[in-house]
């Protein structure tokens, strides 16, 4: 039944008797009893997707036939919740603290629009009426009792309610110890959840805590399974010489790995030649992690399960065992390893005019570390130089490629966005001791250009052979957000060309090109990598926006992204001749499942990751109370503006402290302006600020400004000329155009 779930919703959707019955849609869509299990199957799917609506009569209708409206809750600490709609042309819903029904924070649920007769798409609050799954089966928080009565303090400040603990269930835990609890009974209008305490996790200021409450928040698999654990110890940890045999043999090539200092996982190995005919050979040698890891093992499905490995502040949560991760596939100096490779030759313009792709043993020569590269071949370092004087030219041409390869990306149109990073060093106690923006060097730049080019190749080589292939896809632009970010950087003089029409990468590069180098570029970076879309795996080739790539995937950390490891197997069933159509028939069966998956875990991973960076920024300030620093202006909204300081850290200034005048926030231009001085804050502006508090249990910080604004009239006339500049930048438009 070729997409019976398009079938039944079209159905129902055209259906003019709305609701209907059971045996009259498997009638009119003409349901063999053969089909009926899987028919069956559609409708609880659909059902539990929130695509249809079953009424308490057993009959079946669109949500939004019946005045209703699916999607994911999202709460507010305060109460109230929003429902964000899983129809994209839908605006989301907002939900009264007293509509929220049963529903907690993440749960998808459907809700009915109290005004049931306006159309839904003005009609902007509802009352949840059925919870379709809930999302939160366990929580992290702080345990504390009151007279006999337990009770849990969630971590995650959208989940607002305490979570009830009886006695019997406390399991040893006392006040201030940090806990994960299994809800037992979800909460009712005049009731608070109900729960029992699962593992307690140590008192909140011992060392490790902290990041221990995060990893069981984001329910993050810290530990392996046992029987996962056997099986990789079972793995050898070297290659054995049978297992050469059909690869090709570059062990005796200048083949090296450039990584962080402290990285283990080494998945990518490099080399180059220069060919007689004036072209670069590029060699880019990856970890043949799938001769391993194989499909259908435990292996594989502890692999599947965890998506990829997690890089928390003090600790990585991996993909594979450590015997693999860390072990035999890491591409380690001076030992064979199994690797699959794609060699590229490289015209001077950029242009990859031929590749192989080939399954190959390697042994690097070299462990090197981007500082110390980037030390050789900026500053041209003379320890550095006769340390590695066997490789040094490789290293030259290979950064004289990497800077032709930059050009000719940046040439199409690819937009690379410039935001600092923060590098967190801890103590042995898992302190702060020191926080500041990574620097990527230009051996940084030099790998990531080399792993992009690659990606690219093997991408376009399964589109055009017209195989399956898991594709890193990232869409075009939502048209009102772009809008909304055209509106906003008018104020700082720019415009986005073509607005109109679809536009190009290359008209926002053009903006951040324009903006390079000035007081307002971090911000601009941030808010337009805001109105995007989100990149994320698929089976079909959408192409790359951000990258201005029409094919791309990820081919290069097969140690520690799942879609690499996919991509692989697919490769080596095509090099071995194993692709059949009853293969390929399965593979794209299986790809969009597991495209969602590895969506999915990528993004849980990013705000974990997030959550432990915001976690210790937090703690690192904590003894800095009174302190003043610079910041920009990262944001601004109705209660106050957001400041962001050299070492990345960011801090609210709350509107109650700015006593020098009544500020109003004037949403348009994302600035507040004093109503008497005319002072005005607004993204990308300088402030100097003093640390006035510290929030670690809400991971917030407090700033207070530290001196007023001088001539407030010079402020006004920028206030008063954001109009006429928005006039001009659109007059300059019209001209280029």
């Amino acid at each position: 039944m070729i997409n019976i779930k398009e079938k039944i919703i079209e159905y129902i959707t055209n259906n003019n008797q709305s609701p209907i019955a059971y045996d009259n849609l498997k009638e009119g869509l003409s349901i063999s009893d053969k089909e009926t299990e899987e028919f069956d199957n559609m409708l609880i799917s659909l059902l539990n997707e929130g695509q249809i609506y079953q009424t308490n009569k057993g009959k079946y209708a669109i949500p939004s036939q019946l005045g209703l409206v699916a999607g994911k809750l999202q709460a507010n600490p305060n109460g109230f919740g929003f429902l964000l709609p899983i129809d994209p042309l839908q605006k989301d819903v907002f939900i009264p603290a007293d509509s929220m029904g049963s529903a907690m924070n993440g749960d998808r649920v459907i809700a009915r629009y109290k005004n049931a007769q306006t159309d839904i798409n003005k009609s902007r609050e509802a009352e949840i009426v059925k919870v379709l799954e809930h999302a939160n089966k366990t929580i992290v928080g702080e345990f504390d009792e009151k007279d006999g009565i337990g009770f849990v303090v969630p971590d995650n400040k959208r989940l607002f309610q305490d979570i009830i603990i009886p006695e019997k269930y406390f399991l040893g835990a006392k006040p201030g110890f940090k806990v994960v609890c299994e809800i037992m009974e979800y909460p009712k209008k005049s009731r608070n959840p109900e729960g029992r305490i699962i593992e307690v996790l140590g008192h909140k200021d011992d060392p490790g805590t902290d990041i221990l409450s995060i990893i069981r928040e984001f329910d993050l698999p810290e530990k392996f399974p046992d029987k996962i654990l056997e099986e990789s110890k079972k793995l050898p940890q070297s290659v054995p010489e049978e297992a050469f045999e059909g690869r090709l043999d570059l062990r005796d090539k200048r083949i090296f790995t450039i990584d962080g200092a402290d990285a283990k996982d080494l998945d990518d190995a490099i080399s180059i030649e220069m060919l007689q005919n004036g072209n670069y050979l590029l060699g880019v040698h990856i970890a043949d992690v799938s001769n391993y890891v194989k499909e259908g093992s435990e292996l594989d499905e502890e692999a599947f399960l965890r998506g990829t490995s997690v890089y928390l502040v003090d600790r990585v949560v991996p993909m594979l065992p450590i015997e693999l991760s860390n072990g035999i596939c890491s591409l380690h100096p001076n030992a064979n390893r199994l690797t699959l490779s794609c060699l590229m030759e490289i015209d001077d313009k950029g242009t990859v005019v031929n590749h192989k792709i080939v399954e190959s043993v390697i042994n690097s020569c070299e462990r090197l570390v981007y500082e110390d590269i980037t030390k050789l071949l900026d500053k041209k370092d003379k320890k550095l130089m006769e340390r590695y004087a066997d490789i040094k030219d490789d290293l030259f041409l290979m950064r004289d490629l990497s800077l032709i390869l930059k050009k000719e990306r940046t040439k199409r149109g690819s937009i690379d966005f410039d935001i600092d990073e923060a590098k967190i060093n801890l103590d042995a106690q898992g302190k702060p001791i020191s926080i500041k923006a990574y620097e990527h060097g230009i051996a940084n730049e030099m790998i990531e250009e080399f792993m992009l080019i690659c990606n690219e190749t093997i991408a376009s080589h399964m589109f055009f052979a017209k195989l399956p292939c898991m594709y890193r896809v990232h869409e075009q632009p939502d048209k009102d957000k772009l809008n909304d970010f055209d509106s906003f950087i008018h104020n700082f003089g720019y415009s986005i060309s073509g607005i109109k029409d679809i536009v190009h990468p290359k008209a926002l590069q053009t903006v951040l090109k324009e903006a390079e180098g000035t007081p307002e570029e971090n911000i601009i970076s941030k808010l337009m990598l805001r109105s995007l879309q989100k990149a994320r795996y698929s089976e079909e080739n959408l192409g790359h926006f951000g990258l201005a790539a029409k094919y791309y995937c990820h081919f290069t950390s097969p140690i520690r992204r799942y879609p690499d490891l996919v991509v692989h197997r697919i490769i080596k069933l095509m090099l071995n001749n194993k692709l059949t159509k009853k293969r390929i028939k399965a593979i794209n069966a299986y790809l969009p499942k597991t495209a969602k998956q590895c969506s999915e875990r990528e993004r849980v991973a990013m705000e974990a990751e997030r959550a432990t960076d915001d976690l210790k920024k937090v703690e690192y300030m904590q003894d800095k109370i009174g302190e003043k620093f610079d910041g920009i202006i990262s944001g601004v909204v109705a209660n106050g503006i957001f400041v962001e300081l050299e070492n990345t850290v960011e801090g609210l200034v709350h509107i109650n402290s700015m006593d020098d005048d009544y500020y109003i926030y004037i949403e348009k231009h994302h600035c507040l302006m004093g109503k008497k001085t005319r002072n005005v804050y607004r993204l990308g502006d300088k402030v100097s600020i003093k640390v006035s508090a510290v929030d670690i249990v809400n991971r917030r910080i407090d700033f207070t400004l530290k001196k007023n604004r001088k001539n407030p009239k010079k402020k006004q006339k920028k206030v008063d000329s954001y109009a006429r500049r928005h006039k001009s930048n659109s007059t300059k438009q019209k001209s280029k155009t």
